[in-house]
């Protein structure tokens, strides 16, 4: 594990890079930055580092494993074991900061960036500037902030604002309907039937939680069958194979997982979960990452959780699926994905496309919005955490070079 860092003097620098997010992606570029002598402030809208780990689903672990899921800088400790738990996270991103005395101010909301350029008459050595503009961004926050930016790094994260489809007769479903970033644990449903909506990593293992804390009935709702992988076999990670992987041809990972997947994972179309029909790699690269396994498999098997056909529609307390049958459960829980949100932050900016994502990302920026950098909006099979330390230092290091501090 490295020393503690020595602070560098950041005082001469009147413009520092504002990062927005108090995320792992967002205090892995700050302490990236540091390194390499460029003042960072990290804004956060919360008041507290790891907004979104916090609020997470309390079973929740890292699909990933301990020593490919650290931040530059610091390894997570041995002692939080392979699969780190929620809270262990937080208490890494705690102390991530605390260790690499990152400057973050909290409880500010960035409400939207613009450009902007400064006029300098002189140089720095009060001698006549060969550049009389130097670009920059203009950030607006809560209470009438105002902040001038050398650089901006936008790490408001992947999952930003919690979705639920607008299912017709959605308003008028008396039950409980809640997104799966309201879930926490199974305790509220004990005794009652569930309705999960959603078959990624978080519906899945959330279905498990239910079906294991007491819930009577557990069905998940699937519109389109996924692909499941052991999170480890034989000691070897399924996010190392992501890894070696991820640069070959789409079509060859298809083959390939299609026999791993026949391999290592039992047919459970009897059980109304049949196998993806499109391969896996070109599922991820449509946005759609395997589940992990931390007990579906067995969950399915055993009858403790039901899959059914997709959510069409509501009619008062029934669900209408896409089959055309109904059922009532006694609650419903929608995990249904998320939204970036970055519309409202970057108005005027043609830099997001047609699904509201960056079109740049990493190290590299924009067309016309130099200084400009996003980091966390994507979901690799490689593992999110080791691609945000990878980012981080990448666009630290163009940072720097497009500064001169190194």
């Amino acid at each position: 594990m490295p020393g503690v860092p020595t602070a560098p003097d950041l005082s001469t620098q009147p413009r520092p890079v504002y990062v927005i997010g108090a995320g792992p992606g967002g205090l892995a570029v700050a302490a990236a930055l540091r390194a390499r002598g460029v003042r960072a402030v990290v804004v956060e809208k919360s008041e507290s580092v790891g907004a979104a780990w916090r609020k997470h689903y309390d079973r929740l672990h890292l699909h990933t494993t301990r020593r490919l899921s650290a931040l530059p800088g610091l390894a997570i400790p041995r002692r939080f074991g392979r699969w780190v738990a929620r809270e262990n996270v937080v208490r890494y991103l705690e102390k991530y900061a605390e260790f690499h005395e990152l400057e973050i101010a909290t409880g500010i909301e960035v409400t939207r960036i613009e450009p902007t350029t400064d006029t300098h008459p002189e140089g720095s050595d009060g001698s006549a500037s060969s550049s009389p503009t130097t670009p920059g961004w203009t950030l607006h926050a809560s209470g009438g902030r105002v902040m001038a930016a050398g650089a901006v790094v936008v790490a408001t994260g992947f999952n930003h604002t919690p979705f639920v489809p607008d299912w017709p007769g959605r308003d008028a479903y008396p039950g409980p309907l809640a997104h799966a970033a309201e879930y926490r644990n199974p305790a509220p449903y004990a005794g009652q039937d569930v309705l999960v909506v959603g078959v990624g990593n978080t519906g899945a293992e959330i279905a498990v939680d239910l079906a294991e804390g007491g819930a009577s009935r557990v069905r998940l709702a699937v519109r389109t069958a996924p692909h499941i992988l052991r999170r480890s076999t034989a000691g070897w990670p399924s996010q190392r194979t992501g890894i070696l992987i991820r640069r070959l041809p789409v079509r060859l990972v298809d083959r390939l997982g299609a026999i791993v997947g026949k391999v290592s994972v039992p047919d459970l179309s009897a059980y109304g979960l049949p196998r993806p029909t499109t391969g896996l790699y070109s599922r991820v690269k449509q946005g759609a990452i395997p589940i992990q396994d931390v007990g579906l498999i067995d969950a399915v098997r055993t009858g403790r959780v039901e899959p059914v056909a997709a959510v069409e529609s509501f009619d008062g307390a029934e669900v209408v699926l896409a089959d055309g049958s109904r059922i009532t459960p006694d609650a419903v829980i929608a995990a249904t994905g998320y939204r970036r949100a970055l519309e409202g932050l970057l108005t005027g900016l043609d830099v997001l496309d047609d699904r509201g994502r960056p079109r740049t990302h990493g190290a590299k920026t924009p067309p016309g919005a130099p200084g400009l950098y996003f980091t966390g909006f994507t979901n690799p099979i490689s593992g999110n955490l080791r691609e945000l330390a990878l980012d981080a230092e990448k666009i630290a290091k163009r940072i720097a070079r497009t500064t001169g501090t190194r």
